[in-house]
């Protein structure tokens, strides 16, 4: 396993020790894609496999949220969170612009690489700058070296509000 992928998995321990933390997402119970062995050693009653449904996916983690528990909401491309970007911009991104609500969810997403397999153009996307554009109240990091991942992270679990995450794949080998 690379460094980055140690520590990201080594977050996803961090953030599994936060109180009523769950995990969410396409391969996060069963292993499928890059990402599915950062939660190696997660305790399984923490792990949520979900549907190919994003928005309805993104809409569950803002109820859970809601409902007291800490979201980590796992996208493997940032194609797949366009599908969710209904749920994301105008509900968890503007629930505390007009209510006393404040969801705060965890999203962890993917920049796709070609190499060693190219996975397409509806794949390859990197939407983190027009995001960072879009969000008023949800924060947007891309982690673009190792050594930013432990801050990022600490950062997301100690805010009261919602942050992206951004991976670049090409850095898991």
């Amino acid at each position: 396993m690379s460094g980055y992928l140690s520590e990201l998995k080594r977050a996803m321990h961090a953030c599994a020790r936060y109180p009523r933390s769950v995990f969410m997402g396409q391969a996060v119970a069963f292993p499928g894609t890059a990402m599915s062995q950062t939660f190696e050693g997660v305790d399984s009653s923490q792990l949520i496999e979900m549907p190919v449904a994003e928005d309805m996916q993104m809409g569950m983690a803002i109820g859970m949220s809601l409902a007291g528990y800490l979201p980590i909401c796992v996208y493997p491309r940032w194609n797949f969170l366009l599908l969710a970007t209904n749920q994301l911009v105008l509900h968890l991104d503007k629930l505390p612009v007009y209510s006393d609500y404040c969801p705060k969810v965890i999203i962890r997403v993917a920049t796709a690489t070609h190499e060693p397999m190219d996975p397409g153009p509806q794949h390859l996307g990197d939407y983190h700058g027009q995001f960072n554009r879009m969000l008023r109240t949800v924060d947007v990091v891309p982690l673009r070296h190792t050594d930013m991942i432990e801050p990022a992270y600490e950062a997301a679990l100690a805010s009261p509000h919602s942050t992206i995450l951004a991976e670049y794949a090409e850095l898991y080998a």
